[in-house]
């Protein structure tokens, strides 16, 4: 069965009747005001309206707000913030390659750190001064074009418990008669976290061809493709879908709001996902040098705790990548989880063919 957008359209509108909207309030992720402020703004305008310089942060993630106003109070360096999902920000930067306006990068994924880096459009060369844990020492690529911030898992499996009893445990499971329109995704080409998702699966089952494969055979067994952890999250909540493949932030947080009625699962293996920042190698020096100072606000003490307070039930749950800063108690020990990493640089050069390819073939 094919899943067209408007037929998501539709789906979204007979979960936000079945839920609420203080329901769906509490899954999806409004965008800050930040984010409102910057859209009004002309993109010739947004860079350097003061006399000094200003930091245009380009984000996806839900602490964006909160961690942009503690570093704008702590050092009177003005921010201006565009949040949006990461595949909308992802398209403004490649547009803007020739003339860009952000300074900063900041979402979810190696590969489209590695995918920038390639085409020459990250700064290189710099790294805060921080003491990484072995999972920050491992995400922190040879020629430091990107920096990351955390860590969570893409593609995990999200179901609520009193619904399903018995849930998928392994991937081939999912292509079972007994799930045939019960399972949704997010669309790779809007969301963040799904592409590395994608990749993961690919590299698991042996390339691409296998993947897509794969991916043929869930469209097969009734698909539903949702554009991001929200919308995905309203599906099953509306009973549209019994089983959802979100990234573990999201799906964790699901179970705080709801009791601990939605569980989370790791299926063997589930694709680790950093989350980066990545510095505009075309941005004049002063606001490299406010880019470095924010990275560093990031990783220091103060802002640890701002990205661990200023999402609690969606990105904030993220296992740290320094040493001294614990996850928070809804995480499960990382040991325990099945994760697998792929190489960015590799999967990262495809992501544009993917992603066509998942459009085409899967979502219309």
């Amino acid at each position: 069965m094919k899943t067209k957008r408007r037929s998501i359209t539709a789906g979204l509108a007979l979960a936000t009747a079945a839920i609420g909207s203080a329901s769906l309030a509490g899954i999806a992720t409004a965008p800050p005001a930040g984010a409102t402020a910057l859209a009004g703004a002309s993109s010739a305008s947004r860079h350097h309206q003061t006399s000094g310089p200003t930091l245009v942060v380009y984000s996806a993630q839900g602490y964006d707000s909160a961690e942009t106003t503690a570093f704008q109070k702590a050092t009177g360096i003005r921010v201006l913030l565009d949040d949006d999902s990461t595949g909308p920000l992802l398209t403004k930067v490649e547009a803007e390659k020739d003339n860009p306006k952000w300074g900063l990068l900041w979402v979810d994924g190696a590969t489209a750190f590695a995918s920038l880096d390639q085409q020459h459009l990250l700064m290189r060369g710099w790294e805060p001064s921080v003491q990484w844990n072995s999972l920050g020492r491992a995400a922190v690529p040879a020629d430091k074009s990107y920096v990351p911030t955390g860590l969570t898992m893409a593609g995990t499996l999200v179901y609520n418990a009193k619904i399903v009893k018995h849930p998928p445990t392994t991937w081939q499971q999912l292509l079972q008669p007994q799930w045939n329109g019960e399972v949704g995704m997010n669309d790779p080409a809007v969301s963040g976290p799904t592409y590395p998702f994608v990749a993961g699966m690919m590299s698991y089952l042996g390339g691409t061809t296998k993947g897509e494969s794969y991916y043929k055979d869930l469209q097969n067994n009734g698909l539903h493709v949702y554009l991001t952890n929200g919308d995905t999250l309203a599906a099953l909540e509306a009973g549209i879908i019994k089983l959802a493949l979100i990234q573990s932030s999201a799906g964790i947080g699901a179970g705080l709001k709801t009791g601990g009625a939605v569980k989370t699962e790791f299926l063997k293996p589930v694709t680790a996902l950093p989350s980066a920042i990545g510095i505009d190698a075309k941005a004049p020096k002063a606001e490299q040098s406010e880019a470095e100072q924010f990275v560093e606000f990031v990783l220091s003490a103060q802002g640890q705790k701002v990205m661990q307070s200023g999402d609690p039930t969606g990105d904030s749950l993220y296992w740290p990548v320094l040493t001294g800063v614990n996850p928070l108690p809804a995480l499960p020990p990382l040991a325990r989880v099945p994760a697998q990493t792929i190489n960015p640089y590799l999967w990262g050069a495809q992501e544009s063919t993917i992603n066509t390819w998942f459009t085409d073939n899967v979502v219309s």
